[in-house]
């Protein structure tokens, strides 16, 4: 019974495609959902250090001294939550898997000075003329929006964030969030 079995399985692989490629020369195709690994654009990272705190596995090290990003990809779980903390959006998941590695260490990037961009003005400081308190013109009433309460000022913006979420929301859960939140607003 068992060479029949055997002989079916043999038999049916001549007729579909092999599950095993040849790696160098040939790459599968990825999975939908890999994370991938992660990748830096070094000339846009500022060296905040907010991937390096938010790491659950400490395999990020930021050096602002030697101006330096290194991640130990042996360690990296990809979980992305450096990615997303990037203020500057430097940090992105790469699709794919990481090239190999020749030896075990942290793989580490020189991030290059950033030149200051400062507004052009239009006189130096030292050509100006001092200004003497009697050439200043009185204080300028404050106008309606500076008058305004801070929380109509910014309110619409976070109103219109708000409301593309509870959008995506479940609407029975949108509306016990919508009538929680009314409810702390009357408090």
């Amino acid at each position: 019974m068992g060479a029949f079995k055997l002989g079916s399985m043999t038999f049916g692989s001549l007729f579909k495609k092999p599950e095993t490629v040849l790696y160098p020369q040939e790459q599968k195709e990825q999975p939908f959902g890999l994370k991938g690994h992660i990748a830096i654009d070094a000339e846009t990272c500022i060296l905040c250090g907010l991937c390096d705190r938010s790491c659950p596995t400490s395999c990020i090290h930021v050096d602002k001294a030697a101006r330096s990003w290194e991640i130990d990809r042996f360690s990296c779980i990809q979980c992305g939550y450096c990615t997303t903390v990037c203020p500057k959006k430097c940090l992105h998941m790469q699709p794919g898997y990481a090239p190999a590695a020749t030896t075990r260490g942290p793989e580490r990037f020189q991030v290059p000075e950033q030149e200051t961009k400062r507004k052009p003005t239009g006189q130096g400081e030292s050509e100006r003329p001092a200004e003497t308190p009697k050439d200043k013109e009185p204080a300028q009433q404050p106008t309606a929006a500076q008058n305004a309460p801070e929380n109509t000022v910014y309110q619409q913006p976070k109103d219109s964030i708000l409301e593309s979420k509870l959008a995506l929301m479940d609407p029975d859960q949108a509306n016990k969030v919508r009538s929680a939140l009314a409810a702390a607003k009357n408090a």
